[in-house]
């Protein structure tokens, strides 16, 4: 069995690729992010730093750090929900609102704008086409889940050696 440092890892290592995968979308298809879709890379950013954090850590410290990526990876699930529920009902636009200034002035945005800063005209019922027919707010929420059933194996994983 794995032991929670290299599930850890491996689970940073997924929400990196899926943060490459978003920049790639962004500087190479010209498919800018809208305010929903940039909460959904802090979640994804979060759930890397805490792993990578944490897998240098005691066990104990371990386990907490997959509660706490768990914590992460629900609240970006629920942003994508909200993400396809608000496709689903074009007439409630989250582009150009109240939403795009606070996420601008996050620290993050001045840090690294070309991650994390919001397009002033992009809007969450852009529709962008498909990926292997999941639009890019279902293959978060896809990742979201992927990522938090197994950092609930993680967590719920017994120490020392199986019965089996």
């Amino acid at each position: 069995m794995k032991t929670s440092k290299s599930v850890l890892l491996a689970v940073a290592f997924i929400a990196l690729a899926i943060l490459a995968g978003a920049l790639y979308l962004q500087h190479y298809q010209d498919m800018q992010p809208c305010p929903l879709c940039v909460i959904q890379r802090y979640a994804f950013a979060a759930i890397a730093l805490i792993c990578l954090i944490c897998a240098g850590l005691p066990a104990g410290a371990q386990k907490a750090g997959a509660g706490i990526g768990i914590l992460a990876g629900l609240g970006g699930a629920g942003t994508a929900i909200w993400h396809l529920w608000i496709i689903a009902h074009p007439s409630v636009s989250c582009g150009r609102d109240a939403l795009e200034a606070p996420m601008n002035a996050l620290p993050p945005a001045s840090l690294l704008p070309s991650v994390f800063k919001v397009d002033a005209y992009a809007l969450c019922t852009t529709p962008y086409d498909p990926i292997l027919g999941l639009s890019i707010p279902q293959w978060s929420l896809l990742w979201f889940a992927v990522l938090v059933v197994i950092l609930v194996a993680t967590l719920f994983k017994r120490n020392g050696v199986s019965r089996y």
